[in-house]
């Protein structure tokens, strides 16, 4: 089975083609153009690159959020519209088990924390365990503060591993008292490959074009700022 996966929910943008665990081809800029600039032709150059026709695509494949709320609705369009055009399933995952899946083939045991920037000193988060190599979710996606974040990791007793663009952030903000580290830069960030190694564990969750939708697990900027004025929220 091919599946083609975006990924667009944060500051890089990224496409990828997996077959049957193996990376046929991927995609990566992390140069600060727009998405809706970039992400459609950057996927159409690769498969062209790669001599494989879209109508060869299984299932299509995209980080469904958390993520920036642009981001995210770019990123789940632009995989609508190749699902409806070819007739073909997709499936929506979660950014933050994307994230976890780049880092699993790594020798090593251990607690990986997703943690996205979600501004206003909150991250997107979640925790996971690598074990022989394999991944076990240990936490719900959430948005935390830092500080709350610390709280939950402090409790781990196995090494943790820092992923995401909130990786930096957390680990200057931990301090001693957690045994983090961030991981290496090529595999912290988003990327396709991951998204499309979560599909493929989620064959069995796909669904048509018209079904496929964003998770936000907080309301946009706008919506927010409009509700405090309104004191709707403190």
């Amino acid at each position: 089975m091919k599946i083609l996966a975006v990924d667009s929910s944060a500051w890089p943008a990224s496409c990828a083609v997996l077959e049957n665990g193996r990376v046929l081809a991927s995609s990566f800029a992390n140069t600060g153009l727009t998405h809706s600039q970039t992400l459609v032709p950057m996927v159409n150059d690769m498969l062209k690159n790669a001599g494989i026709g879209i109508d060869e695509i299984d299932l299509f494949a995209v980080s469904a959020g958390p993520g920036s709320f642009t981001g995210v609705r770019i990123g789940v369009a632009a995989v609508k519209g190749f699902a409806f055009a070819s007739e073909k399933p997709c499936v929506g995952v979660s950014t933050l088990a994307a994230m976890a899946r780049a880092v699993q083939g790594l020798p090593l045991d251990g607690i990986i924390c997703a943690a996205m920037d979600a501004r206003c000193g909150q991250v997107y988060t979640a925790l996971f365990e690598i074990e022989n190599g394999k991944i076990r979710r240990l936490m719900d996606d959430t948005a935390l503060s830092i500080e709350e974040l610390k709280n939950h990791v402090e409790l781990c007793k196995k090494n943790i591993i820092l992923i995401g663009d909130g990786a930096e952030l957390c680990y200057n903000a931990f301090g001693a008292s957690v045994k983090a580290c961030p991981a290496p830069a090529n595999l912290r960030y988003q990327n396709a490959v991951g998204v499309a190694m979560e599909a493929e564990s989620m064959l069995d969750k796909s669904v048509s074009a018209d079904q496929l939708m964003p998770v936000y697990l907080r309301l946009p900027q706008a919506e927010r700022e409009l509700k405090r004025r309104l004191g709707h929220i403190d």
